[in-house]
């Protein structure tokens, strides 16, 4: 059996044996109040962060003209030419629409309004001027909204004589201009003396232009 050593030998060696422990404290204590270092400057008010820093966007640059080739052109030629298509059916269609309506407004009138309405037409191909009867008729316009949106005007005859009267009117509607779009004849048969009778001029033109009717010639016969 080996001798204890003596008590100052063996405090020696303790002290000895904790100097690497220690050293390595300190290093490690070192190393870890420089992170600490770090961290507090990187987290520093006065840095900007990603959070804080508004986004830079490029600035957009403009198409190159090159690279629209025909086959890029042909596809708008064509949209271009079934839009252009497509506004022609619709207007065909509103025009069809508006003298459907004015048809189903003038039957909903009267059941002999196209008997006398061609009546009409035929005493009037032989008066030349305005006619006998433009004091005995007058004209005032009827809501679209009573007409289905139709065109109308009441045209109102006075029999101012003693004795039964047949009347006709040639109406013409005219657009902004003055010129004639439309013309429609309206008569009223067997007018008592005294009496007054209503008939309607109806355009068959769609709403748009915008047309306004004009009194042209008024017969008595």
């Amino acid at each position: 059996m080996n001798p204890l050593p003596p008590l100052g030998k063996r405090r020696t060696t303790r002290r000895a044996r904790r100097g690497p422990v220690v050293s390595a404290a300190l290093t490690l204590a070192a190393t870890v109040t420089a992170a600490a270092a770090l961290v507090s400057c990187g987290s520093d008010d006065d840095s900007p962060s990603a959070e804080s820093s508004g986004s830079v966007s490029e600035r957009p640059t403009a198409p190159d003209a090159s690279s629209f080739s025909e086959k890029t052109a042909s596809p708008l030629k064509s949209q271009a030419s079934e839009a252009a298509e497509s506004a022609r059916a619709s207007a065909s269609a509103a025009e069809a629409s508006a003298s459907e309506r004015a048809d189903e407004f003038e039957a909903s009138v009267s059941a002999d309004t196209e008997r006398a309405n061609q009546a009409a037409e035929d005493a009037l191909k032989g008066v030349d001027g305005r006619g006998n009867a433009t004091a005995d008729v007058s004209m005032t316009g009827k809501p679209r909204a009573d007409t289905g949106g139709v065109l109308a005007s009441v045209v109102t005859f006075t029999n101012r004589t003693d004795k039964k009267a047949d009347f006709a009117v040639q109406v013409d509607f005219v657009d902004s201009s003055g010129k004639t779009v439309e013309t429609r004849y309206v008569g009223t048969q067997d007018l008592e003396p005294g009496k007054r009778a209503q008939r309607y001029a109806i355009s068959h033109e769609p709403p748009e232009p915008k047309l306004t009717a004009k009194l042209v010639k008024a017969q008595r016969y």
